[in-house]
Order: C-alpha cells, then sequence, then structure tokens
C-alpha cells in the first residue's frame, strides 16, 4: 500500500508540474501566442493596469463593453450575486444589473503573478463606489482576475469577487 500511495502522489506531482509548464508556456523554446506568434512577457504594471480599462468599461455603463473584456466562457464569480455567470449572456446579465448602481471601483491592494507571456492573475481587494437611486455608499471586497492573451488581447477567464466579511 505505500508503494502506490507514493507512485499516486508522484503521479499527480509530475501531472500537476506538467499542467503548469502548459499554462505559463515554459515548456518550449519560444512562448506562442494561439496564432504561433511570439510573445514578450508582460510586466507586472501592464497586467494591473487592466483593471483601469475594466473600470473605465464600468463607468461607461455599458454591460456590452463591460463584457468584451471577457472571455467567450469565463467564469464570474460576482460580488452582489449568488449566480455562477460562465458565458457572455449571463455576464451581461450581471452587468446589466451592477451598473444600475453607477459603481466606480478603486484598487485597495493588489498582488500580481505573472505566470508566463499568455497568462497573468491579478488578486486584491478593491472599493466600489456606488449610488443607488441617488443613495451613495461604499462596498469593499476581495477579488481574483485570472487573464489570458488570446490574439494579442487580455481577457479575463475567471474573476472572483466577494464582499469582506466585516
Amino acid at each position: 500500500m505505500r508503494n502506490y500511495r507514493r507512485m499516486r502522489s508522484g503521479g499527480i506531482a509530475a501531472f500537476a508540474l506538467a499542467a503548469i509548464i502548459a499554462i505559463s508556456g515554459c515548456g518550449s523554446a519560444a512562448a506562442r501566442d494561439p496564432q504561433g506568434l511570439p510573445t514578450a512577457q508582460p510586466s507586472q504594471q501592464e497586467i494591473a493596469a487592466l483593471f483601469g480599462d475594466w473600470n473605465k468599461a464600468l463607468v461607461a455603463l455599458d454591460p456590452q463593453l463591460v463584457a468584451d473584456h471577457y472571455a467567450p466562457e469565463a467564469v464570474l464569480l460576482p460580488t452582489m450575486s449568488n449566480d455562477v455567470r460562465t458565458n457572455r449572456a449571463e455576464i451581461v446579465d450581471y452587468f446589466e444589473h451592477f451598473l444600475a448602481n453607477k459603481p466606480q471601483g478603486q484598487i485597495l491592494e493588489s498582488h500580481v503573478d505573472v505566470l508566463g507571456p499568455n497568462t497573468a492573475i491579478d488578486s486584491g481587494t478593491y472599493r466600489f463606489a456606488l449610488n443607488t437611486n441617488g443613495t451613495p455608499s461604499t462596498i469593499d471586497a476581495r477579488y481574483t482576475f485570472v487573464y489570458e492573451r488570446v490574439n494579442g488581447k487580455w481577457l479575463i477567464v475567471s474573476h472572483h469577487s466577494s464582499a469582506m466579511p466585516e
């Protein structure tokens, strides 16, 4: 039984390492985008700036424009809804309701991890100033954006946001 456990955990470790290499693009001599073109490693500042672009779309109050920042099959775990959103129509639906509050986001704390030339994560906390029916309020939340560069454009493939528990 002991040997089986070693083999199984070794197999899992090898699988996990292979997955990390595949995601980060470290398995090839030169990183390439989906069209086979070489890509450069993004800076942490480039990834951090993606929030500003997303936030400008929020301020424009156009749910279609916001959804343009998400990959077609992205997953959104939104701050102000219990429903997991897994396609463009569901993401647009969420933002149609959320944008009614006229949100303006501000990063409070950001931790960017560049996994490779086409994959990065930005996690931290943010604050939304809201104006619901003329009543101003704020909500602080934790967030994680997982980005993937597709055809040269950074898209959100997974976005988790949850209100701070305190």
